[in-house]
């Protein structure tokens, strides 16, 4: 049995082992099993590779999305763009880091925008984490100007504080991106601290967050009459392309059971 699985400090809110187990069932793939793997710091990576040796794949969320960089032998093109890995393919070569947030988010924000996204030139990105950086450069290769936004001034262009006192910024940048995880359940009533009464009918809201289904910052903008969108969709595209990284074109099969 080949195993997978998703490393996080926390991961109770987390879908994968779910998504994972029934995507098997639904389209009979045997030989794989998926399993949550919460670390408490990135130096026990190297114990849980001892003590599952059956590993083929790993999924990588907050807060080692950059972290794990060192513990692999090489990166993806993608992940060495985007500065951050959130999935690991064991190889005959070592462990090969890549990012399949950059993929999930830009075909999710694409079909949903669709051909208004030519109108967008303007986008703000809530959060300085390992989704951010694919989310910057997601946008940026779509054209699309992007701000990063943090409490500390040193990791990004703007703080909340500067956006509280220049509530034209967010007037302006029409898109906006939380990749921060509040508002997760079952902390709901959480969200950026935004003057929130700056957007207009023509912001949209993207939220990383999908649980639940409508958060606080998403309400916001619906709340002007702007659109909003969870980051279920982005979610389960990055959780495909991980799929396809591990399999790597090869048809899915049990091992063989040895027979006498």
């Amino acid at each position: 049995m080949k195993l997978l699985g998703l490393i996080g400090e926390t991961l109770d809110y987390s879908f994968s082992e779910k998504y994972f187990t029934e995507k098997f069932k639904k389209e009979d793939i045997e030989g794989f099993d998926y399993k949550l793997f919460e670390i408490p710091n990135i130096e026990s990576f190297p114990e849980l590779l001892e003590t599952n040796p059956n590993f083929a794949g790993i999924n990588v969320t907050i807060p080692y999305k950059n972290d794990i960089i060192p513990y692999l032998k090489s990166l993806d093109e993608s992940a060495q763009k985007i500065g951050a890995v959130n999935v690991i393919k064991f190889t005959d070569q070592g462990l090969v880091g890549y990012n399949s947030d950059y993929y999930g988010f830009r075909n999710s924000v694409t079909k949903w925008i669709g051909e208004n996204l030519s109108n967008i030139t303007d986008a703000l990105v809530l959060g300085t984490g390992g989704a951010s950086k694919a989310v910057r450069v997601a946008l940026t290769d779509m054209g699309i100007n992007v701000k990063m936004v943090s409490r500390d001034p040193q990791k990004a262009d703007y703080t909340y504080k500067a956006l509280k006192e220049n509530p034209e910024l967010v007037a302006t940048h029409t898109l906006i991106v939380n990749t921060t995880p509040l508002g997760t359940a079952p902390n709901e009533l959480d969200k950026v601290d935004l003057p929130y009464e700056a957007l207009t009918s023509k912001h949209y809201l993207y939220d990383v967050v999908y649980n639940p289904e409508i958060t606080a910052f998403m309400q916001e903008g619906l709340r002007k009459g702007g659109k909003a969108k969870n980051g279920y969709e982005m979610l389960v595209l990055q959780a495909e392309k991980s799929w396809e990284i591990w399999l790597d074109g090869q048809t899915p099969v049990a091992p063989q059971s040895e027979t006498t």
